[in-house]
């Protein structure tokens, strides 16, 4: 466990928070371990029916840590390191799970949303998916799942180029289900909450199953492709190039 997540429940209510607003909640290594567990261990707790996955501070996530995911580069053929670990648990979660999102959701910030039930963000918010500018590959099965909710135009702009969209671009394609004005997030996203707490917890639980279907299987093979490839981006030159540059140019801003 890590301080950077906050795991607190109230009630049948979930909340897990990225809790590392000095570093615009990067996530770290530990930070995926702590993700992947509580979801995890959420599968078998039948009194929980909604979890939330939310941002402290000024961004939702920047994304990666990546001088921390550096140092912890997966092995070769290794599939169990904490990221891969909490992206099967997003893609098998039967738990109603909502996202509440604001500032910047970059990187898996994005990516991470595709496997949420419901996406409530606040006017303003920034989503990016910049891989390709580090010499890497889409994750999350995101090259599956967006090209089949916007389009494969739209997706090649988002990963290929690299392009960042705001709110009302990703509720017009499907990712965003609720908009919140600046500042009202908490009370959009305490109004889904009530709504979802006010109905037969059976029938949401069988909903939100059948609602995944019989994709869950197509997701996960996804998911083990680009993270083969990803792993293997990780070795090479062009990664180490690119990452060099970005630390680069952060220092120079």
């Amino acid at each position: 466990m890590t301080e950077h997540v906050l795991v607190e429940r109230r009630g049948p209510h979930l909340r897990l928070v990225l809790n590392r607003p000095e570093r615009r909640n990067a996530i770290t290594v530990a930070m995926y371990a702590a993700l992947a567990d509580a979801i995890t261990a959420a599968q078998d707790d039948a009194e929980l029916r909604v979890i939330t996955l939310e941002g402290e501070g000024i961004d939702f996530t920047g994304g990666n840590d990546l001088a921390d995911f550096m140092k912890a580069m997966p092995q070769d053929g290794e599939t169990d390191i904490p990221v891969w670990r909490l992206l099967r648990a997003l893609a098998s979660n039967q738990v109603p799970l909502i996202a509440a999102v604001h500032g910047n959701a970059v990187g898996i910030g994005t990516t991470m949303l595709f496997h949420c039930d419901l996406v409530v963000a606040e006017e303003g918010t920034r989503f990016k998916m910049p891989f390709t500018e580090l010499g890497l590959v889409p994750e999350a099965a995101s090259s599956l799942i967006l090209p089949a909710l916007a389009g494969r135009q739209l997706a090649a702009k988002y990963l290929l180029l690299g392009e960042s969209f705001g709110v009302e671009e990703a509720e017009r394609f499907g990712l965003v289900t609720h908009r919140a004005e600046k500042g009202s997030l908490n009370e959009r996203l305490g109004a889904v909450i009530a709504t979802l707490l006010s109905r037969p917890p059976e029938a949401l639980r069988l909903t939100q199953r059948l609602l995944r279907g019989t994709s869950q299987d197509e997701v996960l093979e996804r998911m083990t492709w680009e993270n083969g490839h990803f792993s293997e981006r990780l070795t090479s030159e062009e990664v180490k190039n690119a990452i060099t540059a970005f630390f680069t140019a952060r220092l120079k801003a």
